[in-house]
């Protein structure tokens, strides 16, 4: 099964009311055959612009991060299903991304930059890109006008 990362956006609401709202949205995930990794606190936040849902402006929310994994067919259910949800102000489901393995030794990162691989291969890359800063059609060794 894929893994998927929601942001919920919850209205400004107590407490038990935050707790029984999230506990909806787990259920909702459960209930379609997946099953939640990690839930992250995201805290009460400033909408950065005004959001008209269900009849009524937010300016402020709480916002949490669900990641989990369920199938793939599941996800467009769970939109649907929060979009309807009243306490939900926004909620956006994304597909994670693996997290990029960097092989790395202690022995290249104690070298000075100049001598480091990936520093020669980016110095390549920028040299190929340049131009001539002069042409090399008068015959000397040099540029002639140079001040």
């Amino acid at each position: 099964m894929p893994s998927y990362e929601a942001l919920v956006i919850l209205r400004q609401m107590p407490r038990q009311e935050v707790i029984t709202t999230l506990k909806r949205t787990a259920e909702a995930i459960f209930s379609k055959g997946g099953f939640i990794r990690k839930l992250d606190n995201l805290g009460h936040r400033t909408l950065p612009f005004r959001v008209f849902e269900h009849g009524i402006i937010h300016k402020t929310g709480t916002a949490f991060n669900i990641t989990f994994d369920s199938p793939s067919k599941v996800v467009f259910d769970l939109n649907e299903e929060y979009g309807r949800d009243v306490d939900i102000v926004r909620s956006n489901i994304f597909k994670a991304e693996e997290p990029v393995k960097i092989k790395c030794t202690l022995q290249e990162e104690l070298q000075p930059p100049a001598y480091r691989k990936g520093v020669i291969r980016m110095l390549r890359i920028a040299r190929k890109g340049q131009k001539e800063k002069y042409p090399l059609n008068t015959g000397l060794n040099y540029y002639p006008f140079q001040k």
